[in-house]
């Protein structure tokens, strides 16, 4: 029998049980490291519960297993039962979707820093039982890792009248109190925090820095690559009553509870499907890859987080934001992705500023109409949304770190969206790179330098607020480039950057 205390736990026979909140919670010695998996944080979010905030957990009696990742959450391609059942009640456990993982190396009274990664997928894809999100090795360096489900898609980010905005937002603040509570109990210090997360996950994170329910859950923020829509709630409106109309429905919490989660993801996808047509209605956001995005509602979220730090929302927190180089190559190198002349001609109509086709050419003379498109779409929708809120953090009274991923094994991709997290979890391994198709000479031997590099960088920063390089200022742009050999230089992009300098980044509205 496992020895259990609150915040102390002695292993037995590759079995742990810890004290946490609701109830006894049991996990698992991989190596040594001691694995938490599948916690719920919130009550399960169906029937009348599922388009509201999420519910505090009343708990449970007896000794809980989290031996195996929780369910994800209703999205495209889950083919758990609750995606056809209206209550989620169907005996397979799917209701229970809203649950946590902690990786933890000295679970006990250790106090070590905590890292909660939110990871992305455009809004619509939520998989902490994804491979690459294993948080052993990040953990083996001496921190706490957490990762959470939280709903996305319709259920989590569409505007619904009768529900709260950013539910999904809201889980994740649901999972900080969680971390507030119980975290002790795993070995980590709830006073020093860093949540961490990339694209969507990147974005929600911004968003937490501006809104008064997150204040206090955490210290630090790492935001990689995150994408710089958010919503206003008449952009969200019009988009949430077209994926309606595909239902028959009006897009009320009273109409769509009666809608089958796997009907609302069947209707969001085919919206998906045609969202280049309404580019002249809902604007630039309709030539990105989801309907979904925070919604700047003036309560939940009141403002965008460019606007919210740059008036010193967040001074406290420390930041460490960046991108990698060739962001949108991971979308323009995919079979049959070449863009057309005509998807070229409206990129740059909606995406880029006044003369913006032409101050591209000029910028960038020896690049293809293709290349522009993919430089355009990485600058609008990663690139200076990052950068932009670098400045916004440091006018705000803030520290701020600044840093870009040039490294790539990929010769066909370069340093795409995604890399970085693969990097900084070391979870892509040396013989995916040896073996790839379009690796490059020398790849697999600089996989472990370069991951090795960021992922003690992330680990410094979460422990002491000070990643290993100077702190960002405009002046001088500082940015530690992650290549063949790491360096800290004046930004690179400076090009695009002079093109971009005037770009507001207010809400998104419609266009008509």
């Amino acid at each position: 029998m496992t020895n259990v205390f609150e915040g102390h736990a002695v292993p037995h026979e590759g079995r742990i049980d810890v004290i946490a909140g609701a109830g006894v919670i049991r996990g698992i010695w991989d190596g040594a490291v001691a694995v938490f998996r599948g916690i719920p944080y919130a009550e399960p979010p169906v029937g009348a519960r599922r388009f509201g905030a999420p519910v505090p957990l009343l708990g449970w009696d007896g000794v809980r297993d989290a031996l195996r990742f929780g369910p994800s959450v209703q999205q495209p391609g889950h083919a758990g039962a609750v995606m056809s059942s209206v209550t989620g009640r169907t005996g397979d456990g799917s209701e229970d979707c809203l649950s946590l993982n902690v990786w933890t190396p000295d679970p006990g009274a250790a106090r070590l820093p905590v890292m909660v990664w939110i990871q992305g997928g455009t809004y619509l894809e939520n998989h902490t039982d994804n491979p690459h999100y294993d948080g052993a090795l990040l953990a083996a360096s001496g921190v706490v890792v957490v990762s959470i489900n939280y709903r996305v898609g319709a259920d989590g980010f569409a505007r619904i009248a009768g529900a709260p905005d950013n539910r999904g937002i809201l889980d994740q603040i649901a999972a900080l109190r969680w971390v507030q509570d119980n975290i002790v109990a795993f070995g980590g210090d709830p006073a020093n925090v860093t949540v961490f997360g990339q694209s969507a996950g990147g974005a929600c994170i911004a968003a937490l820095l501006v809104m008064p329910s997150a204040a206090g859950l955490f210290r630090r923020a790492v935001s990689q690559s995150m994408p710089g829509t958010y919503f206003t709630p008449r952009l969200a409106t019009a988009i949430a009553g077209t994926i309606a109309d595909q239902l028959g429905v009006r897009a009320t919490a009273e109409d769509l509870t009666r809608v089958t989660p796997r009907a609302l993801t069947d209707a969001t996808s085919a919206v998906i499907a045609r969202m280049p047509e309404y580019v002249n209605s809902w604007g630039p956001m309709a030539l990105t890859p989801t309907p979904f995005s925070p919604v700047v509602d003036g309560d939940i979220l009141p403002c965008t987080p460019w606007h919210g730090l740059a008036n010193g929302a967040a001074r406290n927190i420390d930041l460490l934001i960046g991108h990698t180089r060739d962001e949108f190559r991971l979308y323009t190198t995919r079979p049959d992705s070449e863009p057309t002349p005509s998807q070229i001609a409206v990129a740059f109509e909606h995406l880029a500023p006044p003369d913006g086709e032409q101050r591209y050419r000029a910028a960038y003379p020896e690049a293809t109409p293709a290349q522009r498109f993919e430089t355009l779409h990485s600058d609008w929708l990663f690139r200076m949304p990052s950068l932009h809120l670098a400045d916004a953090a440091h006018a705000g009274g803030g520290r701020v770190w600044f840093y870009e991923l040039a490294w790539s094994f990929n010769s066909l991709q370069g340093a795409s969206h995604c890399l970085d997290f693969l990097l900084v979890f070391g979870t892509l391994s040396r013989a995916e790179v040896a073996n790839h198709p379009h690796a490059r000479p020398n790849a697999a031997d600089e996989l472990t330098r370069v991951g090795d590099q960021m992922r003690t960088d992330w680990t410094c920063f979460a422990a002491g607020g000070d990643p290993g390089w100077a702190a960002y200022n405009p002046s001088t742009r500082l940015t530690r480039v992650y290549d063949t050999e790491t360096t800290d230089q004046p930004y690179s992009q400076e090009s695009s950057r002079r093109i971009r300098a005037e770009r507001n980044f207010d809400a998104l509205e419609p266009l008509a």
